[in-house]
């Protein structure tokens, strides 16, 4: 009894580790992960390229001034509606010293003349009531004296027109107010009161008094890289939204691609511009920063399965079907257009096929439709 009882002890004690480490061992085995699936599924499939830009007026007019001079009021603000011939501004004219110089000295001396033409005028009639001379005589001292009161006039008036901007019995347009020359509304005054202006001339583009543009007619204008360029065409249909109005998507059409590339950032971007249709009741600002998906190409209602699913081999892609309980089966697949995530399906599959997932696949999107199967491990999974 005494020779058994260590052995009983020893035994014991080998027991417990053995089950001990059975216990360990059974914990930490990983149980077998259960395949997923998904289908294919109905939906479509849109390739497009997206290109940034910015909402403009087809048309903006800059409204200059013709004469240089300083604001004095203002008639407008922007955001209100104009029309051709409407006031914008008046311009206080500040003469230049040296022209109202010349011109006053002008004015002086055809004064002087226009004065002793007068006299001699006076002087020939009362030789020709003497008979001392002819009557044509007279007439040339007439003739002289009213060109020179022709050349004082003249002068007068261009005095006035260094004072004024114009002349007081000039039948024109007055240059001193700044007039709309277009329909539509003012989308910006980068002008005050008291702000001087110069005129538009040959040398000089002349300040700008306020900007006039068309609202109803919008367009587009936006960079595509060089990469994308080439697979754009003019007629093109675009889906366009603007960051400032979210819930709204505006439907266009691409009608200019630029010729030449322009380096932006260190890429070479082409300029594309394209109409926007307008929304009632939605009103576009000039300026709203956009973005626009260029449509490629379009496939509506068509089976199609998440592009993470498909296996290549040699350059041809497969999916794993299950076609029993737990068992998979390597199937050829035939595609159609692909938008990068959604790949179209011509042939291989059909709306019910269970398609197993890779273990690099990723989650689903959203409303995905995805099914859980058996353990891998049961019935023998195979490719």
């Amino acid at each position: 009894m005494k020779r058994l009882t260590p052995i009983l002890i020893v035994l014991l004690c080998i027991g417990g580790a053995l089950g001990t480490l059975y216990f360990l061992w059974s914990k930490s085995k990983t149980r077998p992960v259960p395949a997923r699936v998904e289908t294919p599924e109905q939906r479509d499939i849109v390739k497009k390229t997206v290109a940034t830009g910015a909402i403009v007026p087809r048309e903006e007019v800059e409204i200059k001034p013709r004469v240089s001079g300083v604001i004095e009021e203002l008639f407008v603000e922007a955001g209100a509606p104009i029309k051709s011939g409407d006031k914008i501004a008046r311009i206080r004219i500040v003469p230049d010293a040296a022209s109202l110089q010349r011109a006053e000295s002008s004015v002086q001396t055809a004064r002087i003349a226009h004065e002793n033409a007068r006299r001699e005028l006076e002087r020939a009639k009362g030789l020709f009531a003497q008979g001392v001379i002819a009557e044509a005589e007279l007439a040339r001292y007439k003739t002289d004296l009213a060109l020179r009161q022709q050349e004082l006039a003249s002068a007068s008036e261009g005095l006035q027109i260094v004072k004024e901007g114009q002349s007081r019995g000039s039948s024109k347009a007055n240059n001193i107010v700044v007039t709309s020359t277009v329909d539509g509304m003012v989308i910006d005054v980068p002008i005050k009161v008291g702000f001087s202006v110069i005129e538009s001339n040959t040398f000089n583009p002349g300040t700008t008094v306020a900007v006039v543009a068309d609202m109803g007619d919008m367009i587009f204008q936006g960079q595509v890289d060089e990469s994308e360029v080439g697979k754009i065409k003019v007629g093109l249909p675009l889906d366009i939204k603007i960051g400032a109005l979210e819930k709204e998507t505006f439907e266009g059409t691409l009608e200019h691609i630029a010729p030449k590339g322009k380096e932006i950032d260190g890429a070479i971007q082409f300029e594309i511009k394209a109409s926007v249709k307008p929304k009632p009741g939605v009103f576009v600002r000039a300026g709203y920063s956009a973005n626009a998906d260029v449509v490629l190409d379009k496939r509506t209602g068509v089976l199609a399965v998440r592009e993470a699913l498909l296996q290549w081999k040699e350059g041809k892609p497969f999916v794993e079907v299950e076609v029993s309980k737990g068992v998979y089966a390597r199937r050829d697949v035939k595609l159609g257009l692909s938008d990068g995530i959604y790949a179209e399906l011509l042939d291989g599959l059909t709306k019910d096929s269970r398609i197993k997932q890779p273990s690099n696949a990723g989650p689903p999107t959203m409303g995905q439709r995805e099914r859980q199967g058996p353990p891998r491990g049961a019935g023998g999974g195979r490719r």
